[in-house]
């Protein structure tokens, strides 16, 4: 009598998971359709943004499922050739910082560690999982060799984190830890755009973060502060910002995610974009999936969203598709038994 009930309960609370999901992804949608019937704003990054992430996820869940190891250890390696092979996310000459495409760069990079280390704790043979952490670290060393600093230090992070996972014996601990981690990057963001840190600290953020970016995040809250409802409209960022129209080349971009929702739909988009994040966290503690698979791939997650509060990731497709592939991956049920980690539960 009490089999059938384990089997049901996981159905219910996975429908649950993707059900919030549909609204999240639907409510970001629908908001950017009205910022921009309300000011005239250009909602297609929007839309496209959040067809790509639920492409990306619909794919991961059905590959997740049908090719548990295969999957994740073939799409880090195909995002690695793309890194190195495609010449618009090249680094170039702004690779110490995670500005515009060196941001996507940093942020492809660590979502393929990520796929690389969850594809080793769903391996069985001992040497298959080791040549895919020596992917991962791979993976590490291409961010190092074209210089994208942030790109190396995510990578890195991601293996520790993945190697580390099979100690925690639940994962809303670790869930938790990386949420909150995400959470001070962003507030951090914040008090360097409102001028709030000592002066000392701001100098020193200031000169690793660049001017011209800090002066895109105090344009970005003045338009937030002017139209703190509705936002300016998805896509006017650039044709409103002082800063952004004197940038040789200009982006158009305040390269900030939330500081860019915060400018262009207002509070509710920030919240909607907080929303999609905690969703995500949501679905992988409710994952069938082992713990340390979870687990490094909310690593991999957080980092992107930490590269992406500093920087312009998320307005690349091939970075938000992977990310919602990702999370498939590691929110899929495999049709085959799973080599167990250390025993972990919610």
């Amino acid at each position: 009598m009490t089999s059938p009930a384990g089997p049901a309960s996981a159905h219910d609370r996975r429908s649950a998971s993707d059900a919030a999901g549909v609204v999240a992804l639907g409510a970001c949608a629908a908001w950017s359709l009205i910022t921009a019937a309300a000011h005239g704003g250009r909602p297609e990054g929007v839309l496209l943004a959040v067809l790509a992430v639920a492409a990306g996820y619909a794919s991961g869940r059905i590959c997740g499922e049908l090719l548990p190891v295969a999957a994740p250890g073939a799409g880090a390696l195909a995002g690695l050739g793309l890194v190195v092979a495609a010449p618009h996310i090249d680094p170039g000459s702004q690779a110490t910082s995670p500005l515009g495409q060196t941001g996507a760069t940093a942020a492809l990079l660590t979502l393929c560690a990520g796929a690389a280390c969850c594809a080793a704790w769903a391996a069985g043979p001992p040497g298959l999982r080791l040549a895919l952490r020596l992917l991962a670290a791979g993976t590490a060393a291409t961010a190092a060799v074209l210089g994208s600093t942030s790109g190396f230090v995510a990578c890195l992070g991601v293996l520790l984190c993945s190697l580390a996972a099979d100690r925690i014996r639940r994962r809303a601990v670790g869930l938790g830890g990386l949420a909150l981690a995400v959470v001070l990057v962003t507030g951090a963001t914040w008090a360097i755009a409102e001028d709030v840190l000592p002066d000392g600290l701001a100098t020193s953020l200031e000169g690793q973060l660049t001017r011209h970016r800090v002066l895109l995040w105090h344009d970005a809250l003045d338009m937030a502060a002017r139209e703190p409802g509705l936002g300016v409209g998805p896509g006017r960022f650039a044709e409103l910002s002082p800063t952004a129209t004197q940038a040789l080349p200009p982006d158009g971009k305040p390269h900030s995610a939330p500081l860019q929702q915060a400018a262009e739909q207002g509070v509710l988009g920030v919240a909607l974009l907080a929303a999609v994040f905690c969703w995500v966290l949501y679905a992988l503690w409710r994952s069938p999936r082992p713990t340390p698979v979870v687990l490094t791939a909310g690593a991999a997650l957080a980092a992107l969203a930490a590269i992406a509060a500093v920087g312009n990731a998320l307005s690349f497709t091939t970075v938000t598709a992977g990310a919602g592939l990702l999370a498939g991956l590691a929110t899929a049920r495999p049709a085959a038994p799973e080599p167990p980690g250390r025993p972990g539960g919610p």
